[in-house]
């Protein structure tokens, strides 16, 4: 009997590594592995823009332990991974300013980012097509941010890191449901 349920366990394992969620048509694989460290799908949300609910991209938020908590996320100096594959073509100035606004709504005063490395940051913002994928690994350190794999650099100041993720999952994510969903809350 033992044996049969160890073996069935066992039986179980591939199926639980190669499971993915999907969103949209986009599937997340549950494990993700950079630079060494092991992290788990949190959660996988939509990115919509406008009252007529546009779909722009969908995200998935890996962390080393699941949490619901975006402030314990946020503080958190475990290593986390946000995977971004869009749905549908972005011109850079739109880029750029979504980023510039999530920056402004989630860094306020007393919070302070260095201009120069927004600055730095934007500059590299490319426009983006359907089917791209960014990828935002943040450890300690920083974010080192990638774009089709390829580096964009990295922002070696914890502080941007965080306030980056908090354009996600912080006080003014841009819509509540991809806050809620990248927590983990898919109602």
């Amino acid at each position: 009997m033992i044996r049969g349920l160890i073996l069935a366990a066992l039986a179980l394992v591939p199926l639980t590594v190669a499971r993915a969620a999907e969103l949209d048509g986009i599937a997340m694989p549950d494990m993700q592995v950079a630079d060494g460290t092991r992290m788990r799908l949190n959660g996988i949300g939509l990115r919509t823009y406008s009252v007529f609910g546009i779909h722009i991209y969908v995200a998935g938020l890996y962390l080393e332990r699941t949490n619901n908590n975006p402030d314990a996320i946020l503080r958190s100096s475990e290593r986390k991974l946000l995977d971004i594959r869009f749905l549908r073509d972005v011109d850079a100035e739109d880029a750029r300013r979504a980023w510039q606004n999530g920056f402004d709504e989630n860094c306020k005063a007393p919070c302070h980012l260095d201009p120069h490395d927004v600055e730095r940051f934007l500059a590299s913002v490319p426009s983006i097509h359907a089917g791209d994928e960014t990828s935002l690994f943040f450890t300690p350190r920083g974010v080192d941010v990638k774009f089709n794999g390829r580096s964009m650099g990295d922002i070696a100041d914890p502080h941007f890191a965080e306030t980056m993720l908090a354009t996600f999952i912080g006080p003014v994510p841009p819509t509540p449901r991809l806050k809620r969903e990248l927590l983990g809350n898919r109602d």
